[in-house]
C-alpha cells in the first residue's frame, strides 16, 4: 500500500511538473549587464504583451519562458532602468533559443541561436540589407536635392527610389516563394509587401505549404488577402 502511495505521490509530481513546462525557453548572455529588467514579448490580437519578465541583478543565469502553439516572432526587451529600451527581435519555435549579445550594443550584436525559421529570417535580412540601406541613402539625396531647389535631380531621385521599391518586392515574393516551407515566408509578406499588387500576395499564399499554411502567419495572410478582395469587390 505505502509502495503504491508513493509511485502514486511520483507520479502526480511529474504530471505537474509537466503542466509547467513551457514550450519555449530562451537563454540569454549579456555581456557588462549588471542591472536591469528583460521583458520576453510577442503580438497577441494587434497588441504587444509581456509574456514573461526577469529582473537582472547581478545574476548570469538568465532564462525566459512562453508557450507557443507554432512558430511566430518574439521581442526581447531590455529597460536599463534609464531613458534608454533596447529590442532584439527574433523568430522561436519550441525548444531552447540562445541570444548572447553585448550591453552596449543590444540589438546591434545581438548573436541569436535556436529556431530554423531564425536562420531564414537572418538570409533574408543579410540579403535585402543592400535595397534598405540603398532607400536610405536616397531619402537623404532627396532631402538635400529638395533643399538645393534642383528639381531634375530630386525628380530623378524619386523615379529611382520607385525602381529600389519594386525591386525589393519582387525579391521578397521570390525570397517567400523559394522558402514555402517556412513559416517566415507568410511573415514576409505581411511586414515587408503587404501593401503590394494582391495578386503577388496570392501568389506566396497559394505556393504555402499545408503546414505553413496553418501555421499563425499562413492563416493571417490568408486573411488578410481575403479582406483586400472583399474590400476590392465592394467598391
Amino acid at each position: 500500500m505505502k509502495k503504491l502511495s508513493y509511485i502514486l505521490l511520483i507520479s502526480l509530481f511529474f504530471v505537474a511538473c509537466g503542466k509547467d513546462q513551457k514550450d519555449l525557453t530562451v537563454k540569454v548572455n549579456i555581456k557588462g549587464l549588471k542591472k536591469g529588467t528583460l521583458y520576453l514579448k510577442k503580438v497577441e490580437d494587434t497588441l504587444l504583451v509581456t509574456v514573461d519578465s526577469l529582473v537582472v541583478n547581478g545574476h548570469s543565469n538568465i532564462q525566459l519562458h512562453s508557450d507557443l502553439d507554432a512558430p511566430e516572432i518574439f521581442y526581447l526587451y531590455l529597460d536599463k532602468h534609464s531613458a534608454e529600451e533596447d529590442r532584439i527581435t527574433f523568430f522561436a519555435d519550441k525548444g531552447i533559443t540562445e541570444i548572447n549579445t553585448t550591453l552596449k550594443n543590444f540589438a546591434f550584436e545581438a548573436n541569436i541561436k535556436g529556431s530554423e525559421q531564425q536562420k531564414v529570417l537572418e538570409d533574408y535580412k543579410k540579403l535585402i540589407s543592400r535595397m534598405n540601406n540603398r532607400s536610405l541613402e536616397l531619402i537623404k539625396e532627396q532631402f538635400d536635392a529638395q533643399k538645393k531647389g534642383d528639381t531634375a535631380t530630386f525628380n530623378l531621385l524619386i523615379k529611382e527610389s520607385d525602381n529600389n521599391l519594386k525591386r525589393k518586392y519582387l525579391f521578397t515574393v521570390n525570397f517567400a516563394l523559394n522558402n514555402k516551407d517556412s513559416e517566415v515566408a507568410p511573415y514576409l509578406a505581411l511586414t515587408e509587401i503587404y501593401n503590394a499588387r494582391i495578386d503577388l500576395l496570392d501568389t506566396i499564399n497559394k505556393s504555402l505549404t499545408p503546414k505553413v499554411k496553418a501555421s499563425k502567419y499562413g492563416k493571417e495572410l490568408e486573411s488578410f488577402i481575403k479582406k483586400i478582395k472583399n474590400t476590392e469587390a465592394s467598391n
